[in-house]
């Protein structure tokens, strides 16, 4: 008795049925279909073989108006009468090849057996024909060709009649037929879609009806339950597929409501434990904030204060060398070693001064068409005599006349020196140090490469933070450079990096410090052209 209330076994009835009543409305179909080109082909075939009839008594005719004209002139040519003769013969074929099976199977009309006297007939009158018009007498040719057309037409008359007439009923008959079948046809066509009405009529109001309207009322209670209405329950009535899914609805609903319930009182701890963290949150970001600003007026503190008194050091050492009163030897020595350590403390307080105003955002970059071979060769230049002194090769690689960049000259230059300066200082042991501008389609790349003793891959991001320097570094400073070079690159619309290098000679494996900067824009590409073809020209000797 479930299995009768169930929505599976009612749709399953109804697709039984609704699929029964179309194979029966096709196999009906399909049959008047057939029964209707049948009485069609056959009321063409009788059509046809009518058709064919008629144009034999035309041809007939022919040959008889033929035969009469010929035996009045015994002089006339006498393959008129022969191609009259073959034209009936080639229609009387055709009359009996067309559609033998019908034919054969008219036994009760006698067609076949009519057809084969009329041309048992027109062979007798070819031959009697034949002979008549052979005859010398004229009187006596003509009356035996007419007395052998009247009898042919006593005889092969009536037969052609009946054919024609036999034919005539069976369009008649296949018409009638085909009429008959599309009555049919129509009368069927309306009695089943009567019962397709009556069949949707039965399922809207037993199936469709009382679905749709359970399915409304989970609908509102979903609705109700999104809406928040937790308590909102479902009257299950049938136990079938959908009123178990109601059940289920209702328990969902029970669940819902437990865990709202739960939720509430969670949220209202979670709001309390929030609005006291947020509360601490804002208390460190201030004290954050106001660490960080002492950090950065201690940077440009600094700066300033050690800046002034270095400069006045450098100032007196310089004025002291030129002094003829002090023995010169001594004062050089002295004086180049203060200036030195002045030189350098000078660098790094520098270093803390850019560090400063980078963060302050009080750099301001000077941007421009800058021909990068010629900066390059600036660079290294200023690093010939300390790498002769430290027996490393300094080489400079880079087309002429070169690209352009967009960028600080002043700036960008000092990015170069100071990579080389740490290649310098921390890639001992080293032979070689190579600088590298390769163009491509990412931009200008501008590479710094040593065969010295690398850094390690897990050391390099770290790097680039302040303050951090190399563990293998053996040399004073505050790890500013790099820092300090990322800052000037990004400002630039690049990236830095640091790769692994392997000389292609042989040389131990040292470390590559790429800069890699933007193509220049369609806007420069008339400076870049004009400020190439100057700088080759200062090339070239």
């Amino acid at each position: 008795m479930g299995s009768i209330r169930s929505i599976r076994f009612k749709l399953g009835a109804v697709i039984v049925a609704v699929a029964a009543i179309g194979v029966l409305a096709a196999g009906g179909v399909v049959l008047a279909l057939g029964a209707t080109d049948r009485a069609l082909e056959a009321a063409i075939a009788a059509q046809r073989r009518l058709d064919l009839l008629t144009e034999t008594s035309a041809r007939l005719s022919e040959f008889g108006i033929t035969a009469v004209a010929d035996a009045d002139h015994p002089t006339a040519d006498r393959e008129r009468l022969v191609g009259a003769r073959d034209r009936v013969v080639a229609v009387l074929d055709k009359v009996a090849a067309e559609t033998p099976e019908d034919l054969a199977g008219a036994a009760s009309s006698g067609r076949a057996r009519l057809l084969a006297h009329l041309k048992a007939d027109f062979s007798l009158l070819d031959r009697q024909i034949g002979r008549a018009i052979a005859d010398a007498d004229r009187l006596r040719r003509g009356d035996a060709v007419r007395g052998a057309l009247n009898a042919f037409a006593a005889a092969a008359g009536p037969l052609l009649s009946v054919l024609v007439e036999s034919e005539r009923r069976a369009v008649v008959e296949a018409r009638a037929e085909a009429r008959l079948l599309s009555t049919r046809l129509r009368y069927g066509a309306g009695i089943l879609v009567v019962l397709v009405l009556a069949a949707a009529l039965v399922l809207h109001r037993t199936l469709a009806r009382p679905l749709l309207a359970r399915l409304r009322q989970i609908d509102r209670a979903a609705g109700a339950i999104g809406s928040g209405v937790l308590e909102t329950r479902l009257a299950i009535g049938s136990r079938d597929e959908l009123g178990l899914l109601m059940a289920k609805f209702n328990r969902m609903a029970e669940r819902l409501a437990r865990r709202a319930r739960k939720v509430a009182a969670d949220r209202a701890v979670l709001e309390g434990t929030i609005a006291a963290r947020t509360a601490d949150l804002t208390a460190a970001n201030t004290r954050l904030a106001a660490i960080d600003t002492s950090r950065r007026r201690f940077f440009a503190d600094v700066s300033h204060e050690l800046r002034t008194p270095l400069t006045v050091i450098i100032g007196e050492c310089d004025v002291t060398q030129r002094a003829p009163a002090i023995p010169e030897d001594l004062a050089r020595n002295v004086l180049t070693t203060i200036r030195k350590r002045a030189v350098r403390l000078n660098r790094r307080v520098e270093d803390l001064l850019r560090i400063a105003r980078s963060e302050s955002g009080e750099i301001d970059l000077v941007f421009q068409d800058v021909p990068v071979r010629a900066l390059l060769e600036e660079a290294v230049a200023s690093f010939e005599v300390p790498a002769r002194r430290q027996r490393v090769q300094l080489v400079l690689e880079a087309p002429a006349p070169g690209p352009l960049v967009h960028a600080d000259r002043e700036w960008l230059r000092q990015v170069v020196e100071g990579l080389i300066d740490n290649a310098l200082r921390h890639g001992a042991p080293l032979s070689r140090i190579t600088v590298r501008q390769v163009s491509g389609p990412d931009g200008v790349r501008i590479a710094v490469e040593d065969d010295g003793r690398g850094i390690p891959p897990e050391q390099r991001d770290r790097l680039f933070a302040r303050f951090v320097r190399g563990a293998a570094s053996s040399h004073s400073g505050f790890g500013l450079g790099l820092a300090l070079a990322e800052w000037v690159v990004t400002q630039h619309g690049g990236r830095i990096t640091l790769e692994d290098h392997t000389g292609g000679d042989g040389r131990g494996a040292g470390l590559t410090v790429a800069i890699t900067l933007p193509a220049p824009t369609h806007e420069q590409d008339d400076a870049q052209t004009d400020a190439s073809r100057r700088a080759g020209q200062e090339e070239t000797p």
